[in-house]
């Protein structure tokens, strides 16, 4: 639920597609269950290194700004009957908002995998529950984000639509900056 990528893309794809947040949580959830996987198999350290770190910065930092300029691009478009529905596939930006974010790795290294070891204290039952849980909180939060921002641009029409994509736009792109920050400075020691 914090605000991010994710959040911002949600809100922004969701001023065309009601459904976009659900299927962004969906593309998150694909990402997730790898590493949940690999974290329960011990595999936490290699996303602690600074070349994973280096690598998902830069690599996400430019992914978002990617998608800050095509969503700056779509206010000219805002106003146009025959616009596409949505100009990204919203299950992508989910799995590559979430892979390319390098906190991501970070929350389930420091919160997510502390909460897998107590589920597996119970079973592995515990574990796939727990994973469901989360994961439709995720898809949940994301299609109320989605479906407020398509309700929302429909009741304040183009000029409402054009800010939404301007904000997220400009959210994306700073998240964007900020991660090529962080992954610049590790490859530059």
């Amino acid at each position: 639920m914090a605000p991010g990528p994710v959040t911002a893309s949600a809100i922004a794809l969701g001023s065309r597609n009601r459904y976009a947040g659900l299927l962004i949580g969906l593309g998150h959830c694909i990402i997730e269950l790898p590493l949940v996987v690999l974290l329960i198999l011990g595999l936490g350290a290699f996303f602690k290194s600074e070349t994973a770190q280096m690598v998902i910065g830069i690599g996400g930092g430019l992914f978002l700004l990617f998608m800050a300029v095509q969503m700056f691009r779509g206010i000219k478009k805002a106003g146009l009957q025959q616009e596409k529905v949505i100009s990204s596939d919203p299950v992508l930006a989910g799995i590559m908002l979430s892979g390319g974010n390098p906190y991501f790795p970070l929350w389930w290294l420091a919160v997510g995998l502390n909460l897998v070891m107590r589920a597996s204290e119970f079973g592995v039952y515990a574990i796939v529950l727990f994973a469901l849980i989360h994961w439709l909180c995720d898809c949940v939060w994301l299609g109320v984000l989605s479906w407020a921002s398509f309700k929302g641009t429909r009741i304040f029409g183009d000029k409402g639509k054009r800010v939404v994509l301007g904000v997220c736009g400009a959210a994306l792109a700073v998240f964007g900056c900020l991660f090529l920050w962080n992954g610049g400075k590790i490859l530059l020691g």
